[in-house]
């Protein structure tokens, strides 16, 4: 038997409570019992987001959410500025794309964060964009975007919209307070949950301008979402199960208290770093690494894809693999959503062995203590 530990960014480990909920009898969505169930989670979610708006639930993915947020807030022709600083800074282009926006890309470095300077440089050459499309987290380069500040640039200009997906529940993203006009999350992250429910939040200065869009919308029509949401149902049937689990999920965070969540995260994430460092590795992100995932380079001559191979099928161990340039030549390790700090210790150590095993001089436990002595702050 091999035990299997889940150690990528999404889907991530469900826990037990969460299981349960999802498992319990199903029941019509149109009851008072489904309302209730609904409407608290909907409560705990806006205090999850930081706002005193409508956090809406989608029976999609976060790219639903995504595709949302440009479907309901723009209209053809319309330029949007896009960081495109990896994968899913891709997927903001190809959204835009598909819904005939023309798209000013500013594109930054894999492993790099965007300045903020070109940010604004941007917005002065290209006066007419009408939003900023963003990454907080980019996920596939474990690299964390300064949205605060950029935010700063907007307040009077074009609407910020955010994609939280491995952000929000990792740390702290307060809608309200940062000035941020749409943020965009999944469930298969932080939220503990399988995927199916996507989450999509508003400013007011952005529900007013979903009256004055011209793309088309149906599906993802939040304002029809808003209307029935706030009566406690969906405009369209939802994914009851994934709702009873998040109810769960959401009531789990809060008992842990959300800044013990945002601590959890950045400790598992430091000592993550600190244990590659200890191994002679280097990061992908050194600069602006993201709490949710570390992205460490592989030596050279090393398979990453084998490698990944091995520890998957010989030690049940799922890392998440490099993308397009990236392929082969790191690993991805998640610390987002139902991991702590043994979590950590698995993934070092299997790490460990795995180089070793592939010809990498190793001396086991190295980086193992190095995560050890950032761990041990939860001790304290």
């Amino acid at each position: 038997m091999i035990k299997q530990y889940l150690l990528a960014p999404g889907p991530t480990p469900i826990p037990d409570e969460v299981q349960r909920a999802m498992a319990a009898t199903m029941i019509h969505h149109r009851t008072p019992e489904f309302s209730k169930i609904f409407s608290e989670a909907r409560e705990s979610l806006k205090r999850l987001f930081a706002t005193q708006n409508d956090v809406l639930v989608l029976a999609s993915s976060g790219t639903g959410a995504m595709e949302a947020a440009v479907a309901n807030l723009f209209s053809p022709g319309e330029k949007v500025l896009v960081v495109n600083g990896g994968k899913f800074g891709e997927r903001w282009v190809k959204i835009s794309q598909a819904f005939g926006l023309e798209p000013v890309q500013l594109k930054v470095e894999w492993g790099k964060a965007v300045n903020v300077d070109l940010v604004e440089k941007h917005l002065k050459v290209y006066p007419e964009i009408r939003g900023i499309l963003v990454q907080a987290s980019e996920t596939s380069t474990t690299v964390l975007h300064p949205v605060r500040e950029i935010a700063q640039l907007t307040r009077d200009g074009p609407l910020l919209v955010v994609d939280g997906i491995t952000a929000v529940g990792v740390l702290p993203v307060p809608l309200d307070a940062w000035g941020i006009d749409v943020l965009v999350t999944g469930s298969q992250k932080a939220l503990m949950l399988p995927p199916g429910l996507g989450f999509i939040a508003l400013s007011d200065r952005a529900w007013k301008q979903t009256e004055a869009a011209k793309l088309p919308r149906f599906y993802f029509d939040l304002r029809l979402e808003r209307r029935s949401q706030r009566k406690a149902t969906t405009a369209f049937t939802p994914a009851v199960s994934l709702v009873f689990g998040l109810h769960a999920a959401l009531k789990m965070m809060e008992k842990e208290g959300l800044e013990r969540v945002y601590a959890r995260h950045d400790r598992m994430a430091r000592a993550t770093r600190a244990a590659a460092i200890a191994l002679g590795l280097k990061l992908l992100a050194p600069e602006n690494p993201s709490p949710a995932a570390t992205g460490i380079m592989l030596p050279e001559g090393i398979d990453g894809d084998k490698l990944l191979d091995t520890l998957r099928e010989q030690m049940g161990i799922t890392f998440a693999e490099g993308q397009d340039d990236l392929q082969g030549k790191i690993v991805r390790i998640a610390h987002v959503g139902y991991m702590g700090a043994f979590d950590v210790v698995v993934a070092i150590g299997g790490l460990e062995m795995a180089l070793r095993k592939f010809g990498y001089p190793v001396k086991l436990g190295q980086g193992v203590a190095a995560a050890q002595e950032i761990l041990m702050e939860a001790l304290d």
